[in-house]
């Protein structure tokens, strides 16, 4: 599949905030699930260059965000649209995603953080080649979480 990154719009920011629902305990997910995230996906000042929405043939299938945090260390996020989650398509959207960094930027390490109960995708980044660096608690969606980060040696 050809997978096309491009800097996210306000249409496409505000479709994936207020449109897209995830399953069961992965509604965790969901942009209005945490106000402050919501505000700061919304705000294209706070997004900036730095979001960019993942198509396929024109069709938002999810979103990719780099973030340079050290010299050559770049940080990511990202989420797929919940009609394709869960359906085996996570690592060669992540591959895609990884593409796109490294021809765009210089890059020696990426990390990422994601909640401990979500087994689905740490799967997918240990795969990858992701490997698990700690475990940490983060307060949103109203409560405390547990977070684990990893990361990628380029």
């Amino acid at each position: 599949m050809a997978y096309q990154f491009k800097t996210m719009t306000q249409e496409q920011a505000e479709n994936i905030a207020f449109n897209w629902h995830y399953d069961a305990e992965y509604s965790f997910y969901d942009m209005n699930s945490d106000r402050e995230d919501l505000e700061e996906f919304l705000n294209p000042e706070t997004r900036g260059n730095s979001t960019f929405a993942v198509t396929i043939d024109c069709n938002l299938i999810g979103f990719f965000i780099v973030n340079k945090v050290a010299d050559m260390t770049f940080d990511i996020g990202l989420g797929m649209n919940p009609n394709l989650t869960g359906k085996g398509k996570g690592l060669e959207f992540l591959k895609a995603g990884m593409d796109f960094l490294l021809s765009k930027y210089t890059a020696e390490k990426i990390t990422l953080s994601v909640a401990t109960f979500n087994q689905r995708a740490i799967k997918v980044y240990r795969r990858f080649g992701f490997i698990d660096v700690e475990t940490f608690m983060q307060n949103t969606n109203g409560s405390t979480f547990e977070f684990l980060r990893m990361e990628y040696n380029c």
